[in-house]
């Protein structure tokens, strides 16, 4: 008989599946997008305007070229602005402790928010939030918390032209709307990850895109 291949965090991946799933399934706020293929669920006015305008402005003061663990930003692969906020400030602390009430997730496994800015021409091209686990990178990764289980990002801004959030293997894109917070399963309910989370950020055409992401994995996030 062969061996089972080992999947790492695959019991945790499984169990926060199951209990992120139970319960957005009760909240009547959250919206379940009607496919197979991934587990995606929009909540809409999750933020106010005034949130996404102060968020918008915060972005503004951190953003440096995105990078990425196998490329940096000269590739084309990933082309926004992005930065991390202040995980000690009072108004960021508040709306993610929201977003770890809506999932009901431990706080420690979550990520510090991201804030991202997409320009005219700027894109991030289809990509898996997941982590590869035979890449170099997750020796790092597995000591910082493992695998990454859900996925939060919120828009913060109507976006004039192009921008969307495009789900490629479910087949749907999804226009930003300023205050909405879309959160999906980054993996199968079995615990392995799910390569139907596939997903870009399409090139924004005229205006500017504004979103802000919060990543859990499936341990203490050091």
């Amino acid at each position: 008989m062969a061996k089972a291949e080992i999947i790492p965090d695959q019991d945790g991946l499984k169990r926060m599946g199951e209990s992120v799933r139970q319960r957005l399934a009760a909240d009547p706020l959250a919206y379940r997008i009607d496919t197979d293929v991934a587990e995606i669920f929009a909540i809409g006015d999750f933020l106010s305007q005034a949130e996404c305008e102060r968020l918008c402005t915060m972005i503004d003061l951190v953003a440096q070229p995105s990078t990425l663990h196998e490329q940096d930003y000269s590739s084309g692969f990933r082309t926004s602005y992005s930065g991390n906020l202040d995980p000690r400030d009072s108004f960021v602390m508040g709306i993610s402790r929201r977003i770890d009430d809506l999932l009901g997730i431990n706080p420690i496994c979550g990520e510090a928010i991201q804030g991202q800015r997409y320009l005219p021409g700027q894109q991030f091209k289809p990509h898996n939030d997941w982590f590869y686990t035979t890449e170099n990178y997750w020796e790092l990764e597995r000591k910082r918390g493992g695998q990454r289980s859900w996925t939060a990002m919120a828009f913060l801004n109507q976006v004039e032209e192009g921008g969307e959030t495009h789900f490629t293997e479910v087949g749907i894109k999804i226009e930003p709307k300023p205050g909405v917070l879309l959160v999906w399963n980054n993996a199968l309910p079995d615990g392995t990850p799910n390569e139907g989370t596939l997903h870009a950020g399409t090139p924004v055409i005229r205006g500017a895109k504004y979103v802000i992401t919060k990543w859990y994995r499936t341990r203490q996030w050091r």
